[in-house]
């Protein structure tokens, strides 16, 4: 089968070929294919990626292009990481929501709906690309922040697509160390929103152990999540990583206000990983790779295109539509849970019912998204104002309706809508204008 990597010049890409390669057996991956608009990127991260491959005796092509549709066409699976504006970007949607006394980030709050704005255009672009030129029946996995948007965009677009995030299967690893067991004998109880989410339970051979784990490690697992003891005492059950946005709005602001941003970082990052991709020795992701974000991202894509190919019904973490699992969301929104994958699509698994603290603010959120995928797609101040105003992290009409001027003005050449030339894949295919810095994850 051939794969298309839609912004195969991000430098996640070598750790996903390295995923490729080890994990051979679970996806017969005959072509993968590399499409990038960044020639200096792909001249780096190409022939690295070739090298991995080679010394890791996988036999399949691996070849890179700026044509999307040389990558397209004939592909089984299309996997989308890419960046719209890139770190620049980025940049401002860590800095000017600060501004107004709002969390700079990337996927949650005013930074999130920027780059939903200027991402789900492009990807749809792409996704239609596919429709077109893909092989029948192929599969888009989205790794494209925010996912949970993105995803519900293409599901809603009539695409075959199912939502990745690299944080259940961190803390499946995590857990699995902790309890000196097997990664795979352990599987989670995820429940809620991308990058919303709680571990409500840790089961090994169908024993809950979460409660041990929070009895004897309940510092340490709160330390890891960016969180405290008393918080997962009230929750009941461990948050990720982004709960600390909401549970501690006003002290993250505080401190992003005195620290560098993550996108700052992050380029330094790639710019050292550019230059060690570009040495012709280098056959193997280099440690460093592990300062991008993104850990253990090859393990989890390579899975479900197994899984989605092979029709496994094997049960992993996705984004997916709602249905009826959680009974206080409409069955269209898109929720991140343990799902059923097979060669029909990922069939979420029964979830017990959330408790009023987690389902108030779950519902609040994806009411956001309802209205973010909206402004995507439609355009126009006003659809951005009450996107704003639905957000539980901004949610007053004053604060809303200066940061929905400062957000369109922000991103305003990425925005048709608004007077920009907008950032997609070019109408006769001849390449994709989203660079392949796609990030997800909580270390992102």
């Amino acid at each position: 089968m051939k794969v298309a990597v839609v912004g195969g010049g991000s430098t996640y890409t070598p750790e996903l070929v390295d995923g490729v390669a080890r994990l051979a057996a679970a996806a017969d991956v005959t072509e993968l294919v590399l499409a990038d608009p960044d020639e200096a990127r792909l001249a780096a991260v190409g022939p690295v990626s070739a090298r991995i491959m080679r010394r890791l005796g996988h036999p399949a092509a691996l070849t890179w292009t700026t044509s999307l549709d040389q990558a397209l066409d004939g592909a089984g699976a299309v996997l989308l990481q890419l960046r719209v504006g890139g770190q620049a970007a980025r940049h401002g949607d860590e800095t000017w929501p600060l501004e107004c006394g709002c969390v700079g980030q990337e996927t949650t709050g005013a930074g999130g709906l920027a780059k939903a704005l200027r991402t789900v255009p492009v990807v749809l672009d792409i996704a239609e690309q596919a429709r077109r030129r893909a092989a029948p029946g192929a599969w888009i996995i989205d790794f494209t922040n925010p996912v949970g948007i993105v995803t519900r965009a293409l599901l809603d677009a009539g695409h075959r697509a199912v939502g990745l995030c690299n944080a259940a299967i961190n803390l499946q690893r995590y857990f699995a160390g902790l309890l000196g067991v097997a990664p795979e004998s352990v599987s989670l109880g995820h429940v809620g929103l991308n990058h919303l989410t709680w571990e409500r339970e840790v089961l090994v051979d169908g024993v809950d152990r979460l409660p041990g784990l929070l009895a004897a490690h309940a510092g340490e697992i709160a330390s890891h999540v960016d969180s405290s003891a008393p918080v997962l005492a009230t929750y009941g059950c461990v948050p990720s990583y982004y709960l600390r946005y909401y549970d501690s709005h006003d002290a993250v602001v505080a401190e992003q206000r005195k620290a560098g941003t993550r996108a700052a970082a992050v380029r330094a990052i790639e710019t050292e990983l550019l230059r060690l991709y570009a040495d012709p020795a280098l056959d193997a992701k280099p440690e460093l790779l592990g300062q991008r974000g993104g850990a253990f991202y090859s393990e989890a894509a390579v899975a479900l295109l197994a899984s989605l190919l092979a029709d496994a019904g094997d049960v992993q973490v996705v984004n997916v539509r709602n249905g009826g699992t959680l009974d206080f969301l409409p069955a269209e929104a898109v929720i991140e849970v343990p799902a059923a994958i097979g060669s029909a699509g990922p069939v979420p698994a029964p979830a017990a019912p959330l408790p009023p603290l987690l389902r108030g603010l779950v519902s609040h959120v994806s009411a956001y998204e309802e209205l973010a995928v909206d402004a995507a797609l439609r355009g126009g101040r006003q659809r951005v104002l009450s996107a704003l105003l639905a957000h539980p992290l901004i949610g007053q009409y004053d604060r809303a309706e200066k940061m929905a001027d400062r957000l369109i003005a922000e991103n305003q050449r990425f925005l048709a809508w608004a007077g920009g030339t907008g950032t997609g894949a070019g109408a006769t295919g001849t390449g994709v204008r989203a660079t392949g810095a796609g990030e997800a994850g909580p270390v992102g």
